[in-house]
């Protein structure tokens, strides 16, 4: 087993814990020297060999798991949130995280099982997806399967991050950013320090005063090189109509104003353009919502649109559990055009139809 672990100096370690048969290849987890001892930021996914990574990595940065004294998470998916109940369990760390994301761990521990699968063929039918794709959701919930969700054996939290709040981490100033959009209550985590490297003068990319703007565990709400998925808030109980794509893109507004010196994600690699890179991000979305404003000249269902819309392959070689993504996907861009007015539902149209305004 190879641990990369990257020193980014001042106090700052990346350790990169392998995500078992997916094609980002890795989470980024941050480690935080503190005056209490170190903190994570992220854990990796619940597997046997992300967690001997972890260890080793830890180790490498001069560490001992037993004396993490906490754990900040940028939001529940399973490759960020997965060990963390493991890291609880071995050196009495304390779990952070905002609410609204805290409250979809709850529910997913808490569910009863085949839950998830029931709502998924509703949402799914609703969305006019073909018998085809329907039917192995049915015999997956005939069958009883529907009790190994990722992340039911990741812990509850035992502390909220509130947005603004100055992280009480004595010997640093770390400060919580609510960026919601990949998720409900998604965190990227700004470090308001100067930048031990890209100080005034010292020659290095971003100089000037840029050290002065601090550095920003992003999550994966500001990736490189990487346009992070934003479908619909899975919730079995939302009755209110959300709008995650206008959520992320008020959030990129956000972080883009910040412009911190450097940027640290949960996947890729470190990157210094920060306002460049949210600049492009929302010129993508931009461009995406026109191009399906178009296709909406043909009334469509969901499920129609995303067959229609342009993704990293061709329709027919996306797989099984990926299309379900593609369709919340194009739900939430759904929902941002129907919220400026571009799009509309067909009246009386089962499934949902939607047509251009």
């Amino acid at each position: 087993m190879t641990t990369q672990v990257t020193d980014h100096r001042g106090g700052v370690w990346s350790i990169a814990v392998p995500i078992p048969d997916n094609p980002l290849g890795h989470t980024l987890v941050h480690l935080l020297e503190t005056d209490r001892g170190p903190v994570l930021i992220d854990t990796g996914w619940d597997d046997p060999d992300s967690w001997d990574t972890l260890v080793a990595g830890v180790t490498a940065c001069g560490f001992a798991v037993a004396d993490l004294h906490g754990v900040l998470i940028t939001h529940h998916h399973p490759d960020h949130h997965g060990l963390s109940a493991k890291v609880r369990e071995a050196s009495g760390a304390w779990i952070a995280m905002h609410a609204a994301d805290a409250a979809v761990v709850r529910r997913t521990r808490e569910a009863e099982p085949g839950r998830w699968l029931d709502y998924l063929l509703a949402k799914l039918t609703a969305a006019g997806a073909p018998e085809d794709h329907l039917t192995p959701l049915r015999e997956a919930r005939a069958g009883g399967r529907g009790r190994r969700l990722p992340g039911r054996r990741a812990a509850l939290p035992d502390r909220g991050i509130d947005p603004g709040e100055l992280l009480d981490l004595p010997g640093r100033r770390l400060r919580a950013i609510w960026t919601p959009g990949h998720t409900p209550g998604h965190v990227c985590l700004h470090l308001e320090e100067r930048h031990p490297v890209l100080e005034p003068g010292g020659g290095t990319a971003g100089g000037g005063t840029a050290g002065g703007r601090g550095r920003l565990f992003s999550g994966d709400h500001l990736l490189p090189g990487i346009t992070p998925h934003i479908g619909l808030y899975e919730d079995p109980d939302e009755r209110d109509a959300t709008d995650p794509l206008g959520d992320y893109l008020d959030s990129l507004e956000r972080i883009g104003r910040l412009a911190p010196a450097e940027v640290l994600p949960a996947h890729q690699h470190t990157f210094t353009d920060a306002e460049g890179r949210v600049g492009e991000l929302i010129a993508h979305h931009e461009e995406r919502l026109s191009g399906l404003r178009a296709l909406l000249r043909e009334p469509r269902t969901p499920w129609q649109l995303a067959v229609a819309m342009e993704w990293n392959r061709p329709w027919d070689r996306i797989p099984y559990g990926s299309r379900n993504i593609a369709v919340s996907e194009a739900e939430a861009h759904l929902r941002r055009l129907v919220k400026l007015g571009h799009a509309e539902r067909v009246p009386g149209s089962d499934p949902a139809t939607y047509r251009a305004v």
